[in-house]
């Protein structure tokens, strides 16, 4: 695609700008931050203080719509279920369901649609209601957009077939009509009402000849005198031919029908059967497709493109696909203004006429303020196959160009963000990358979010972004002094370094209280333990602390020993390893044997060289307590050690 060949449109942003300051901005994901600066610019007097507020700008304020809301959220089951529809099967069968998903896609507009215009009309806030009706305005375009590419491009209906679609698609965007015709039988005499004959021309304008039929028979009641001429005319309207996909019909034979009963209609305006009745006469000329007579009508076709398909209907039933670019743009040049030139959404419909998907798909970019609509309808496009031919010179190709653009945007919602993940997951070439640069802005404003996104991750095997978001909460969690939190998290993050900080803190804290907190956690850390040498070490003096509320005294003396000998506990604990010794060493069925005493006094031992090498200067109450601690020890080490020498020669006598 070309480069964009429109200026973008400007959004006036209030107070900045006035006191000739720079303007600074931030982009974000989905949005950018604009503020006034302190610098003044060039030949500008003095500009006084900053200006104290910061703007956000959105590029897609529509997200943030509760009711559009709905429209992202039923259209990416939509979406999903579109990717899983099998590449091998044959494309015969896909049709069908690629027709079916077109439907179910205009369904979810239609009842978004629906629900703002309930909205706007119960609304007092005059605001609010523009707004709702400026949403309204623009999924009415886009659902009829996305109606003319499903007749055309995803139904690619035949000759024949393709105007009973068009017939379709223009009843469905011409509701006005049936509103009109409630309003006409509800009146006291509906043939005397101002919109009847309005009423009748519109269904045949719209090839409704059975509903035209019923309402020209309340009138042809009530004339018996030119009850011939209404006979005549509903003959007519009930004759005409309408092609039946169904039926054994070939083409060429309802042709040829047609073309007879077309013959019949002429003749009869020939010899001026209905000159008598002025609106019957219009009727017959619109018949036998008398373009100036419908273009009298503007005001009940509304658009050049109801008028193409009435023209059609009267003109040439037949036409086929490749013929309609020639009939749209003579029917949008005849019906349109010459001195005004088209609207946006008259460009893009020409374009799918002219079957020039990439025109349609580029202008609906352009015109439109989100990437919704091109982003959808292009996935559909290419799972249709219409979009082979065209890459980007950028790598990606224009559907998952356009996807990236949308799912992008979602990111920036603090909702929306989780739907973003499974289109970029449908998108093969970069989708992976962006999911990876999105997924890490993604504000972590709780552990259920958190949780969330780690799940996300690890599904799709994004080991740096898991590492990332662990740190990140267990850093979060030890700064709220979070202990078995923040450990969680680290072990989750596989952080040896972060680990051992927080082990440290659980043995801190334990210094201080006593007693351990989440203990849960600690007695359930099973292989998690070998991150690092100090988790090791809290799990195993956490176990030991557990057979010693068992009164498993032998187990928890050999473990407490091992801590020490293997050199696993940090030589600052120690002390502490052995003052828990102590109890064990009080009981009176001896516990630590010969060997184990030896090597408890060895580390004692060392311990208290090591202190006297490295001294630190500390309060003389801190001093007499230290003190006391290494003669309570050393005198229990020394009852042990004879207790058990005692104990270990009787066995051996």
């Amino acid at each position: 695609m070309e480069e964009v060949d429109v200026e973008p449109t400007t959004t006036l942003i209030p107070g900045v700008g006035l006191k000739q300051k720079h303007v600074g901005f931030e982009w974000g994901p989905g949005d950018i931050l604009v503020y006034e600066t302190n610098f003044k610019l060039q030949g500008a007097g003095s500009g006084g203080p900053g200006f104290p507020f910061v703007h956000v700008v959105r590029k897609d304020e529509d997200i943030y719509s509760p009711i559009l809301r709905k429209l992202f959220n039923e259209s990416h089951h939509i979406f999903v279920g579109l990717q899983n529809i099998k590449d091998d099967m044959p494309s015969k069968n896909k049709k069908p369901q690629f027709v079916s998903v077109s439907k179910n896609y205009r369904s979810v507009i239609r009842a978004c649609m629906e629900e703002l215009q309930q909205v706007a009309v119960s609304t007092q806030d005059t605001s609010l209601v523009a707004q709702y009706s400026n949403q309204v305005s623009i999924l009415l375009a886009i659902e009829l957009i996305w109606n003319l590419c499903e007749v055309l491009f995803i139904d690619a209906a035949p000759a024949g077939i393709l105007l009973l679609h068009l017939l379709d698609w223009v009843r469905l965007h011409k509701a006005d009509v049936d509103e009109k015709v409630r309003e006409v039988l509800q009146s006291e005499s509906p043939t005397h009402h101002h919109a009847y004959w309005e009423v009748v021309i519109s269904f045949v304008l719209q090839g409704r000849m059975d509903e035209a039929r019923q309402i020209l028979m309340k009138q042809a009641n009530l004339q018996p005198a030119s009850r011939p001429i209404y006979q005549l005319m509903d003959s007519l309207l009930h004759k005409m031919p309408i092609f039946n996909p169904g039926s054994t019909q070939t083409l060429t034979e309802f042709d040829v029908k047609w073309r007879h009963w077309h013959e019949e209609c002429d003749r009869y305006l020939q010899d001026n059967s209905f000159a008598s009745n002025r609106h019957l006469e219009t009727i017959c000329k619109i018949l036998v497709g008398d373009e100036d007579t419908m273009l009298e009508h503007k005001e009940l076709l509304g658009t050049w493109y109801h008028f193409l398909v009435s023209r059609l209907l009267f003109f040439h039933p037949t036409v086929k696909p490749s013929e309609l670019h020639y009939y749209a743009q003579s029917s949008m040049d005849m019906f349109l203004d010459s001195r005004s030139a088209p609207e946006p959404l008259d460009s893009i419909l020409l374009a799918a006429f002219e079957f020039d998907l990439h025109q349609v798909i580029k202008d609906c970019s352009i015109a439109l303020n989100n990437w919704w609509f091109v982003a959808h309808l292009t996935d559909l496009l290419d799972h249709c196959k219409l979009l082979q031919s065209h890459n980007l010179h950028f790598g990606s190709n224009l559907r998952e160009f356009l996807v990236l653009e949308y799912a992008s945007g979602l990111f920036s919602h603090h909702s929306l963000w989780q739907l973003a993940v499974d289109y970029f997951d449908h998108c093969p070439e970069f989708g992976r990358v962006y999911l990876e640069l999105q997924i890490e802005r993604v504000p972590l404003e709780t552990e259920r979010k958190a949780l969330k996104v780690l799940r996300i991750c690890e599904q799709r095997q994004m080991n740096e972004q898991v590492r990332s978001i662990c740190k990140i909460m267990a850093k979060r969690a030890l700064s709220n002094n979070r202990l078995g939190s923040a450990l969680s998290w680290s072990i989750r993050a596989k952080d040896a370094a972060f680990a051992t900080l927080i082990s440290e803190r659980f043995l801190q804290d334990y210094c201080t209280r006593g007693s351990f907190s989440d203990l849960d956690l600690i007695d359930n850390l099973g292989p998690a333990m070998l991150l690092s040498d100090r988790l090791t070490f809290l799990g195993k003096y956490r176990e030991f602390h557990r057979l010693y509320g068992e009164m498993r005294f032998t187990e928890a003396a050999k473990l407490l020993l091992s801590l020490m000998t293997a050199k696993i506990a940090p030589r600052s604990f120690w002390m502490t390893l052995l003052t828990d010794a102590l109890p064990l060493l009080e009981q009176k069925e001896v516990i630590f044997s010969v060997d184990q005493t030896h090597e408890l006094m060895f580390c004692l031992e060392e311990l208290t060289s090591d202190n006297s090498e490295t001294k630190p200067e500390r309060p003389a109450q801190d001093e007499d307590i230290e003190s006391t601690k290494l003669e309570l020890l050393r005198l229990a080490l020394a009852r042990n050690l004879a207790m058990a020498i005692v104990k270990e020669g009787t066995v051996e006598a």
